[in-house]
């Protein structure tokens, strides 16, 4: 995205993260277990917030930390601040992004499973969220997005040390054939499935690619003989659609909708995987195979 025009394009008055929004008050509560309140507590009447660390020194705004069905969360830019304090932030109504000019942008909505940091797209399970006010990010995605790195000690608090400011931009990061031909199969296979069952074909081809009994790259994985019908019967040359284009990125990113899948065939079809393979999970109209 242009994130220049879309400065020029917003409100003066822009509300920055920290206030309350039509939006965020709107998205649906979820289920967060909080730091220790004693712990808590002690940190704000101090001013300083210990379970986050940002190279060795506790942060003075609270980052919010609570877990989402075992992810930890953190407000986005309190976090990405202590990171880089030139990190600017618009809040749109909708959207959120924080920015450093010519550096990082970071794009975040609320209920969204997804980011968009430097054109590149990063997967969120659980979903953007919002909570007090405040737009919320898994601790692992911010530090994805400013190349910082976690460590997250017994004791339950998270030191971050920063690196080069920014993940690389996606223009370098993806690979054109790549892209092309992991977009290509998933639209081919899955072009009419959920985003989750995009990625978890996607899963199946990058898998293959680390297992040594299949191709090392992901055109050979899709060509090998008899494994996929798109290659036999010319779909695989149709024009993707867009939700196959970003789960291929996702995936290319990191994203797992189900591990260590191999296989997949029509749910419910009597066939060799189903038959020799362990079943891992069905997805809409696929059944997944380890």
């Amino acid at each position: 995205m242009n994130i220049k025009k879309t400065a020029r394009s917003a409100l003066a008055a822009l509300l920055v993260l920290t206030l309350a929004s039509p939006l965020v008050a709107a998205v649906a509560a979820v289920p967060v277990q909080t730091a220790d309140p004693a712990v808590r507590a002690e940190a704000a009447a101090q001013g300083q917030y210990n379970t986050v660390r940002v190279n060795g020194a506790a942060m003075r705004e609270d980052p919010m930390v609570t877990y989402v069905n075992g992810v930890v969360y953190v407000a986005a830019r309190p976090v990405a601040q202590a990171l880089d304090p030139m990190v600017q932030t618009i809040w749109d109504g909708k959207t959120a992004v924080l920015v450093h000019w010519g550096l990082v942008d970071l794009t975040a909505t609320p209920g969204m499973n997804y980011v968009v940091a430097n054109e590149r797209y990063l997967y969120v399970p659980n979903l953007v969220t919002a909570q007090n006010g405040a737009v919320m990010l898994p601790l692992e995605v911010v530090c994805k997005v400013f190349d910082a790195t976690l460590v997250c000690q017994p004791d339950g608090t998270f030191d971050l040390t920063t690196g080069s400011g920014a993940l690389a931009h996606g223009g370098q990061f993806y690979n054109s054939d790549d892209l092309y031909w992991l977009s290509h199969i998933i639209n081919a296979e899955s072009g009419n499935q959920p985003l989750s069952g995009k990625i978890a074909v996607g899963n199946v081809i990058l898998n293959r690619v680390k297992d040594s009994r299949f191709p090392s790259t992901i055109k050979g994985v899709i060509y090998q003989k008899n494994q996929f019908t798109p290659v036999s019967n010319g779909a695989i040359n149709k024009t993707p659609n867009a939700e196959s284009v970003l789960a291929a990125k996702l995936v290319l990113d990191g994203a797992v909708s189900l591990d260590n899948v191999l296989w997949f065939n029509r749910a419910g079809l009597r066939c060799w995987a189903a038959n020799h393979r362990t079943f891992v999970a069905t997805i809409g109209g696929h059944s997944f195979y380890a």
